[in-house]
């Protein structure tokens, strides 16, 4: 099993992959524990409720899981720099969204959960979502912040063929529409996770701060 798997991923993005997956659980689950005596509402009333809900965006809004699984395992396989720095990047982003989700926790006012007939497996599926995900920790979306990481990623990595950035783009451009057509987020949040993401790397490459997993794999050698 751990020959499987480091035919797949590399030693050194080991630490780092997993460092995203625990702080993201952490940003998640992180204050939904907590009572919230005020929520905010973000959404661009002229804008917001005139986007209509179309449930077979679901599709990319579910598989946006695979995209985010195969994208960073690609950033992790491409070399030791940029998967230190675009891997770090994305944790100081994340670390942004969890200030925003206290300090600022947003909900959607106008949830359709309950007021459509289900009629298909799209709309079973979108219900489904709406049953296990609740809609607040809206702002900055971090289906957006993930899917624009992701596709940065392959723009920064040399290995995949022209046509993974193309799929990459078109996937994360239909994520995007997802989140607000499936009525999950409105548009400020997908504004919010992009620039989140975009300040995040930005502070990776400036700080340098891939170092800090180049330090653990030293340290871990030396044990």
């Amino acid at each position: 099993m751990k020959k499987f798997i480091s035919g797949i991923v590399p030693r050194y993005a080991v630490v780092p992959l997993l460092a995203c997956v625990i702080l993201n659980t952490i940003v998640y689950y992180g204050n939904r524990f907590i009572p919230k005596y005020q929520f905010f509402d973000v959404s661009i009333p002229a804008i917001d409720d005139n986007i209509p809900l179309v449930t077979w965006m679901i599709v990319f809004y579910v598989f946006s899981y695979v995209f985010w699984v195969v994208g960073f395992i690609v950033i992790g396989r491409e070399n030791k720099e940029v998967c230190y720095e675009m891997l770090s990047g994305e944790m100081i982003a994340k670390s942004m969204c969890l200030v925003f989700f206290f300090a600022m926790p947003t909900e959607m006012v106008d949830w359709p959960s309950g007021q459509f007939e289900i009629e298909n497996v799209f709309d079973w599926t979108t219900q489904l979502v709406y049953d296990m995900d609740e809609p607040n920790n809206l702002f900055p979306s971090i289906h957006c912040l993930e899917s624009w990481v992701v596709t940065r990623g392959a723009f920064r990595c040399k290995k995949p063929h022209n046509w993974y950035r193309i799929y990459c783009v078109i996937v994360m451009l239909g994520i995007f529409a997802s989140t607000v057509l499936v009525r999950q987020h409105v548009v400020v949040d997908i504004l919010g996770g992009i620039l989140v993401a975009e300040l995040g790397l930005t502070l990776a490459k400036r700080f340098r701060t891939g170092r800090i997993f180049s330090f653990l794999e030293r340290k871990k050698g030396a044990m």
